[in-house]
C-alpha cells in the first residue's frame, strides 16, 4: 500500500512511464489504483520515429503489470512524508514476525 499511497500524492504531476516493451510515455498522472494501473492525460511518446502509431494518443490507461519504471521529477517527491510512511510500515510489520 506504500507505493499506492505515494503515487496518489503525485496526481496532477508530470511523469514518464517506461513499459516492458521499451515504449516510454510521458504525461500528466490523472489517477492510479490499488493495482498500480496508471491513467495518463496529455500523453506524448518519447521515441515517435520508432512508434509512429502512438503519436495520436491523448489519454491512456496503463496496466500496472506492464510497467518497468516510473520516472518522477525529484522536486515532486516529499521525502519526509515518504520516510515517515516507510518507518510506520516497517514498525507495524516488525511485531508480526511469521
Amino acid at each position: 500500500m506504500l507505493f499506492y499511497s505515494f503515487f496518489k500524492t503525485l496526481v496532477g504531476k508530470e511523469i514518464a512511464v517506461e513499459l516492458k516493451n521499451d515504449v516510454v510515455l510521458t504525461g500528466t498522472l490523472h489517477s492510479v489504483d490499488q493495482y498500480l494501473n496508471i491513467k495518463l492525460t496529455t500523453v506524448k511518446v518519447v521515441n515517435q520515429e520508432r512508434y509512429p502509431q502512438l503519436t495520436t494518443l491523448k489519454n491512456c490507461l496503463i496496466r500496472g503489470s506492464v510497467v518497468r519504471y516510473v520516472q518522477i521529477n525529484p522536486t515532486d517527491v516529499d521525502t519526509e512524508l515518504l520516510q515517515d510512511a516507510t518507518r510506520k510500515e516497517n514498525s507495524g510489520s516488525a511485531g508480526s514476525g511469521a
